[in-house]
């Protein structure tokens, strides 16, 4: 009964993962990162998944190097996750409308504090992405170009 239970939760996970990495794809995230994350909790399930899981990976991999090859690229990816961040903060204070805002009072911030914290946990989620893929690629990148 209890590895029934852990392989439903484990699958379970497995595909949140998928689906929010697909998600984040076209939306701010790290998409391939959380694909590959899944992947590799259904790849103990399924062999479908297992076969799946080098090509993801290197992708995923290629494209956090990518991330923070330039300063531009990290600062520019800092501050979108602090922006992702402060408007999750907005949600979940959730102000009245301003007097700009040309639709009924209803529409402003919808969703309330479970987008806001949404928002909060995929901007911090990014920014810890950041420093592992700045830590993990960019400090190599250095050290080899300076003892080239």
């Amino acid at each position: 009964m209890k590895s029934a239970a852990r392989r439903v939760a484990l699958e379970t996970v497995g595909w949140v993962l998928v689906v929010a990495g697909i998600a984040a794809l076209v939306l701010p995230g790290p998409g391939l990162l959380a694909i590959f994350a899944g992947l590799v909790l259904l790849s103990q399930q399924y062999d479908w998944a297992e076969k799946r899981l080098e090509p993801v990976k290197e992708r995923a991999l290629k494209a956090a190097a990518e991330s923070v090859e330039t300063w531009p690229r990290i600062v520019l990816s800092t501050l979108i996750a602090l922006t992702i961040i402060a408007a999750g903060v907005l949600w979940i204070w959730h102000p009245p409308a301003p007097s700009w805002w040309p639709v009924d009072e209803k529409w402003w911030l919808v969703g309330g504090w479970g987008t806001g914290t949404t928002q909060v946990a995929s901007g911090l989620f990014a920014i810890g992405m950041i420093v592992y893929s700045y830590r993990r690629f960019h400090e190599d990148a250095e050290a080899s170009a300076s003892t080239s």
